[in-house]
Formats: C-alpha cells, structure tokens, sequence
C-alpha cells in the first residue's frame, strides 16, 4: 500500500513528517520508499550512480535506511532566475525551460513520474508520497503533477499536513480539503496539525472542530521541535538565527544559493549569519562563498553589491575564506562563459584569491559522489585526512600554480587560509568542520572541545524525530496503511 501526504500551504513539515512516517516504518521491518513526483529546491544530493536529486529526498531514503536512487525524486526544478528552470530529469540535466514552456510538458512529465513510482513500488511496496506546495492551488489543478494529477492517476490515501504556527489553521485544514476535486478529496483519511507550541491537550477543542466540520480524523497534533534534519529549499534561511557563540562565520546569501545545508553542522558551534553581499563583513572570523545555480550572475551581483572590496580586505588581514563548488569557481582569476552558464558568451574577472580558471563550454553537469585525502596545506586541512562528500556543478577548472585543497579537487592558498572545493557536504565531515572550527576558536585563544559524535550523525535525529512523531500521532492507523511483506 501507499500514503499521500499533501500539504496546505509550502513549509508546513511535509518532507519531516514523510521522513519521520520512513523511520517508523523502517523500525518496523517494513519495506517503504519515499517518493515526490516533483520537487522544486536549490539543495540537492547526488546518488551511487550520479543522479542528481532532491535533498528531502535522500534524507527521506536515509530514514528508509535505504539508499536514495533517481526515481524517488524523477523531476526536480533548480531555478535559475528570469523565471526559468533547469529541468533535472531521472537525476540528469532535460533542458531550461521558462514556466510557460515547462506547462507544455505536463502529460511527459507525469508519465515520467508515474512510471517511477511503479518503479519503486515493485521494489518497496509500500510508497510514501509527498505532495509540493499546497494542495488546493485551484489555478494548478490541470498541470499539478505533484498533487492533484497524481493523486487523480493513484487513487490512494491521503493525509492533508497544516502548520498551525502559521496561525489559521482551521482555514488551512477545512478551506485544503473542501477544495480538493472529488475524486481527491473520496481519498482524504486524515489530518495531522503540525508545529504547536505549548501543551497540544489545549488544542482538544480544534480537533473536534475540524472533525465536525469534515467528518475526518486528526491523527494527530505535534508539538514544535527543533531536531534538525538537512533543510530543503531557500525558505529554510529565513529560519535561521544566529547564536551569540564567539566565533562569527558569514555565509554569504547569493541570491540563487544552491545547498546551504553544507553548513548546519557549523551552525551549532559558531555564530552563523547568512548575509546579504553588500553586508560589512569586519567583524567575521571566516567568510563562505556558499554554492550557487548560476555562477556568472552570482559573481556580478556580488561585484555590484562592492563585496570584492570586502573579500579582499578580509584577504589581507588573513582570514579564512573558503569557496564551496560556484563559490570556488568566484574565487579563481578568470571564468570564461561560452553561452552555457549565462546568455552572455563572455569572460569574467573573478576575485583573484586562487590561480585557477573556469570554463563553461558545454551543458554537461558532473553529479558525483567522491572520497577524498585533504592536502595538508596550512593549519585546517593539516588537521582533516579523508572526506567524503559529492559534486554537482557545470564548468571545468584547471589549476596553475596553486596546490589542490583535496587530491583530485580543489585549490589551496599556500598559507592554507584561501580554500576552494567543488565537494559539497564537505561539513557534514566531523573531522573538516572541527578542523576549521579548532581553527577559528584557536585564534581568539578560546580552546575547543570538538564536535559531539551526535552532532554529526542523522541517524540520532532520525530515531528522535520518530519517537516524537509516534508520541503524537496514532501510530497504528498510519501505519496501517502499509503492507509488511
């Protein structure tokens, strides 16, 4: 069997509660896979074989314990700006199509996904299902391969997601599922109120609310929690507080930044700002040039806004400055673009801080998973050893005279300060993030501990995230819906 988890509005804990569904199943030797049909995200994670997919997606398979593959996520959209998107299509580069353009494709598409989840299910058996967005978007419903068309094609249960932090819940859960076209709305099994803060007995009253006014079940109301799991898309940022830990680290907030969940793990033992280029940087102890969609356009607004005035200043007074995959390509002398990264067919002056040279001449894209040894160049990769991580970019870089940062990647300063890699999750490795953060803390003359081993492992919050949802939810009648075969 199979599980629909729709959602009233984007951001309301779809992709957590599908995860949170995997691993509860999962710890009951249930057979289950995690499936979207279309996932639109900058963050995305490359598979065993080089498909390029959502990252919910994977961490939905991790909670799986299984490994993700390019069906569970067979379309996903990386915006690119001027309302166009590239089109990753079974974990490999379609095309970019404007939105008008990318609606002509509906029937393909669908037909891809449909295909996919077939896929899946003759594997797993049992799919969980998350929708995009919200539900009832009454304008989407002829070209909504993520929700209505899909759950139209399928016809399996569904559970209908409402945020109540966001305040309205009742018009969010009650207007959701009163909208939905008939065929849909037969399927609806229950609701789940997500996000409350306080004691969820307060809400006994709104759960007999919404069912007398639907006739549906709540299957459960839960409480707020801050158990972190790789964050999805860009409205993930705004979440983002800093601390008032003594250590600062800017990450600087491209306007098309791709897989700013590199950095979670920093985030729980310096201060972290996720800044806006014209932002003074005087203040900060390291600055991150984060990944980006469109290198070139990232690279002129970041000139415009004057940050290579500020990047080359913190140059000189030696802080380090670490370029991850777009981010290290800015960070080269030179990017030439032959009409494939922008429409201009153009060279560009990078930041200069690394003697290295991009080209992008084809619309080929690597999506590879990697091993690496750091070079041990300067006091923070003379502390790392090996790192796993993936690429995912366009363009080519060839070095001159500068050390690679990791053998087989990368450009390294020879002070070891300057440090450039296209390896993302390159944080995610214990040993690089206490190597840079023993770094930073060394310098205030503050002495640090390391990284708890918990901190750098999801599979802890993946069993905390499943004991908080079978706490709240009835358990059994969700997993009711699956088949243990």
């Amino acid at each position: 069997m199979s599980l629909m988890i729709l959602g009233t509005a984007s951001h309301v804990g779809k992709s957590t509660i599908v995860a949170a569904i995997c691993r509860c199943a999962s710890k009951r030797k249930i057979s289950i896979a995690p499936f979207k049909s279309q996932n639109m995200s900058l963050n995305s994670f490359v598979t065993k074989d080089g498909a390029e997919i959502g990252i919910a997606q994977a961490v939905q398979a991790f909670a799986c314990m299984t490994d993700p593959v390019a069906e569970m996520n067979p379309v996903l959209l990386k915006p690119k700006g001027d309302r166009t998107s590239q089109i990753v299509l079974l974990g490999k580069p379609y095309r970019d199509l404007n939105i008008s353009d990318y609606y002509k494709e509906t029937d393909y598409l669908l037909g891809i996904a449909g295909e996919s989840y077939e896929s899946l299910k003759k594997k797993y058996h049992n799919i969980v299902i998350e929708g995009a967005g919200g539900a009832a978007e009454l304008n989407l419903y002829e070209r909504d391969i993520a929700n209505i068309l899909l759950a139209k094609k399928l016809q399996l249960p569904i559970i209908i997601v409402g945020d109540i932090e966001r305040g309205g819940i009742f018009a969010q859960i009650i207007g959701t599922y009163e909208l939905l076209p008939p065929d849909v709305k037969k399927n609806v099994c229950g609701f789940l109120i997500n996000k409350f803060r306080g004691d969820p007995n307060l809400f006994t009253d709104g759960v007999r609310i919404i069912e007398e006014k639907t006739g549906i079940p709540v299957l459960g109301v839960l409480p707020y929690t801050n158990i972190q799991l790789p964050s999805e898309d860009s409205l993930s940022i705004k979440d983002k507080k800093s601390s008032n830990m003594p250590v600062k680290i800017a990450i600087i907030r491209l306007s098309r930044i791709s897989n700013f969940s590199d950095f979670e793990i920093l985030e729980k033992y310096a201060s972290v700002e996720y800044i806006d280029p014209g932002t003074d940087t005087d203040n900060f102890d390291c600055i991150i040039i984060p990944g980006t969609k469109n290198t070139v356009e990232d690279l002129l607004e970041l000139k415009e806004a004057g940050f290579e005035e500020k990047i080359q200043a913190a140059r000189r007074n030696k802080i380090p400055i670490i370029g991850i995959c777009g981010g290290y390509q800015m960070l080269g002398r030179e990017i030439k673009d032959e009409g494939y990264e922008s429409d201009k067919s153009c060279n560009f002056d990078g930041f200069g801080l690394l003697d290295i040279k991009t080209t992008f001449d084809a619309y080929n894209k690597t999506t590879v998973q990697v091993n690496r040894t750091a070079n041990k160049v300067g006091p923070i990769l003379s502390l790392v050893g090996e790192v796993v991580g993936y690429e995912i970019h366009m363009g080519k870089t060839s070095r001159n005279n500068v050390s690679e940062a990791f053998f087989g990647d990368g450009a390294v300063s020879n002070d070891g300060l300057v440090i450039g890699t296209y390896m993302h999750g390159l944080f995610k490795n214990k040993n690089m993030a206490d190597a840079l953060l023993k770094y930073l803390y060394s310098r205030k003359n503050i002495p640090f501990k390391g990284i708890i081993e918990e901190d750098s492992d999801y599979e802890a919050a993946y069993n905390s995230l499943s004991e908080h949802f079978e706490n709240n939810v009835d358990i059994e009648k969700i997993m009711g819906f699956f088949t243990n075969i």
